[in-house]
């Protein structure tokens, strides 16, 4: 008999999913890809358009002839900060230009001389300038650095909705997209930034719709409903809100530290923006204030080095559990020991790194943790602004760090503190935005791990 399922495609950086869900969000089937980076005309390094494309829909047409599985829904999560750029028979007409791709200083002076100061225009569009990571100076570059390909566009997609694209032949755009540090959204104004109707790139930018919404088709003689696509940061964000009915902060860890606030309503400040606070978007275009912060690329440079210097095999500080009176006693000196290679830091730190003189791998790690700690609690802070809130998840590689919970649980004894693991979130989100169903009060112990814990208290 056939398993009644939903079909989703979360494509990330480096991996490429594929995942089958039943009707209450289990995993049935999985596989994944990785595809070598081809390179854009100038060189650079970018992710393979064409082999994504045809990987995409081998993996439709194997899994719809596979009398196991019959699929009535399908849905996209990505990355962002990448458009697919198609002309008037939807062909693409330019490489899926990478977002580190460097940006000409010319064109970035030329912009602003236009349309005001960097910091104004981040200010209104809730995006840091970025460069390629803002997308919609993506748009601006070609115009003018790639006149001839400019002139064949007939829309610029984000990938999310390119895929889906593929499926229906209907272009579109959605809020989670068009939100993400793109710098063309004016939030305040709850439009495209009057930058992007000068330039005339609102021609070249699809209608936009809810991201919730599906177009029922018939695709290889199979009748399914297709989604239009998510953004990957909103669609992980998503079963908190549909499991949750408080106020929470998502404190999503990995390489970048993400906290993620979908209860603001301020307009970021100044200060906000030079903290490397942003906007992403929710799917009925209400803002989501985050605060990154580059915590775990730091931790693994600074962490090789303690296992070099303390001659410790790989892993080991996975091993290492909070200490409380080494704790106690290392917060006394109220020191910074580490210089840190990829964070600026806003205060003082050394010329280079002290912590060659602790007398173990343990207590230099403690003081690691401890001086990250006050990082992450500063970024946190600034996500939270004016909220009421009272809750905080933390999803991802930290939630398994036993000294990075028990600081955090301590440096925050107000707040309700859960871990949970989500390497599903982004497509579970997916799922969840082309379903109707609630998730349950349970969905988050079922599907996510979640663990409670208790404040850490004590005295010196």
């Amino acid at each position: 008999m056939e398993k009644t399922v939903t079909a989703i495609f979360d494509i990330g950086k480096t991996n490429k999913k594929f995942f089958l869900f039943d009707g209450r969000y289990n995993e049935v089937y999985k596989t994944y890809e990785q595809f070598d980076e081809i390179k854009d005309e100038d060189g650079h390094p970018t992710d393979d358009l064409k082999a994504i494309e045809n990987w995409v829909k081998t993996q439709l047409s194997q899994t719809l002839s596979d009398k196991k599985y019959s699929i009535k829904r399908i849905n996209f999560s990505t990355y962002g900060a990448s458009f697919v750029h198609i002309d008037k028979q939807g062909a693409p007409i330019a490489p899926l230009y990478n977002y580190t791709k460097p940006y000409p200083q010319d064109l970035l002076d030329q912009f602003h001389a236009k349309y005001g100061d960097p910091l104004t225009i981040a200010k209104e569009t809730a995006s840091p300038p970025s460069g390629m990571l803002n997308s919609g100076m993506q748009l601006y570059w070609l115009k003018y650095a790639r006149p001839q390909v400019f002139q064949q566009i007939k829309y610029s997609l984000h990938l999310p909705q390119y895929l889906s694209f593929l499926f229906t032949g209907i272009p579109l755009s959605d809020f989670t997209s068009i939100g993400c540090h793109t710098g063309l959204w004016h939030y305040e104004k709850g439009d495209y930034h009057d930058w992007v109707y000068a330039e005339g790139l609102d021609n070249i930018l699809a209608p936009i719709v809810p991201t919730t919404t599906s177009i029922n088709t018939d695709y290889e003689g199979h009748p399914i409903s297709i989604g239009i696509g998510i953004h990957d940061s909103s669609a992980a964000l998503l079963p908190y809100l549909k499991s949750d009915r408080n106020p929470f902060l998502l404190l999503s860890t990995g390489t970048w530290s993400i906290a993620l606030n979908p209860y603001s309503d301020e307009i970021l400040s100044a200060d906000d923006l030079q903290s490397d606070c942003l906007n992403y978007m929710q799917l009925n275009g209400q803002a989501v204030k985050a605060a990154r912060l580059f915590l775990g690329h730091e931790y693994s440079l600074q962490v090789r080095q303690l296992h070099d210097f303390f001659k410790k095999e790989e892993g080991y500080h996975r091993s290492v559990q909070f200490d409380e009176k080494l704790y106690a006693r290392l917060k006394e000196s109220n020191k910074p020991f580490f210089k840190f290679e990829s964070i600026q830091l806003q205060r003082p730190q050394p010329e280079a790194s002290q912590w060659q003189t602790f007398s173990s791998f343990e207590a230099a790690y403690h003081q690691l943790m401890l001086e990250l700690m006050g990082l992450q609690i500063q970024s946190a802070q600034k996500a939270m602004g004016k909220s009421p809130i009272k809750k905080i998840y933390v999803d991802g590689g930290f939630a398994d760090n036993d000294i990075f919970v028990k600081l955090l649980s301590y440096h925050f004894k107000g707040h309700k503190l859960r871990t949970t693991q989500s390497p599903l979130g982004s497509a579970i989100g997916a799922a969840m935005v082309i379903d109707d169903k609630k998730p349950g009060k349970k969905f988050l112990k079922k599907h996510y791990a979640l663990k409670k814990h208790l404040p850490l208290t004590f005295d010196k």
